[in-house]
């Protein structure tokens, strides 16, 4: 009898800790926004650069890492509350206006934007298909300068059969380096290698990388049909 007293104990138990298990809440609340620059989403390298959330309340001082988006967005699923945004020293093309951000997340969610500095952005970047290469141009325009700016490395385009285009080069098929003695006037071409299996179509991306800063800021990706 005690053997089934127990075993029947040990099943109460188990259920108990089942229905625990079920009754769990998942977050849902979703942290959404970009990192801009006057409104202008700044362009970013493919899980890059990610910021750190912090929520308020006992026993919930671990960061909260976010990854920006290659199109400068973010979107994280979150229990809601008062958190605090820090952009992390090092990462991204750019400087931080602020140490932190408070936010208060309600059940329904929240957007916003988070307003940086960039050394550099990328403008009127421009495609081309000729012949059996891609030509692209671009005006780079620096954004912060004395000593808070820093000098272009290098330009690259960036070239792959999907929409990954970044400085990871494992996942482009081509790149070439621009001359940058003047960065206003950039324009930079690389031949469109064998694509298998075969596709009538390519993706196009400048690249620019700053000295002593490691994230590069890019362009937007252009789909090119030939």
């Amino acid at each position: 009898m005690k053997v089934k007293y127990y075993l029947g104990m040990l099943g109460v138990i188990i259920a108990l800790s089942s229905c625990e298990v079920d009754n769990y809440e998942e977050p849902n609340a979703f942290l959404t926004g970009r990192i801009v620059y006057q409104g202008e989403p700044i362009l970013v390298g493919q899980s890059e650069v990610n910021f750190e959330l912090y929520q308020s309340g006992f026993g919930k001082d671990g960061p909260i890492s976010v990854l920006v988006a290659p199109d400068g967005t973010f979107s994280s699923r979150l229990f809601a509350g008062e958190y605090r945004l820090a952009l992390l020293d090092g990462q991204g093309p750019f400087r931080k206006l602020q140490d932190s951000i408070p936010i208060s997340l309600p059940d329904s969610g929240t957007s916003l934007d988070v307003e940086v500095a960039p050394y550099y952005m990328v403008r009127n970047s421009q495609f081309t298909k000729n012949a059996d290469a891609i030509t692209a141009t671009a005006q780079i325009e620096k954004i912060l300068t004395g000593d808070q700016g820093t000098d272009v490395e290098k330009v690259t385009l960036f070239l792959n059969k999907t929409q990954i285009v970044s400085n990871n080069g494992d996942r482009n098929i081509a790149q070439a380096d621009a001359d940058v003695t003047d960065i206003s006037n950039i324009s930079v071409s690389v031949e469109i290698p064998n694509i298998q299996p075969a596709q009538n179509y390519i993706f196009a991306r400048i690249g620019v990388k700053m000295v002593n800063v490691e994230d590069w800021i890019f362009s937007p990706v252009e789909k090119i049909d030939f």
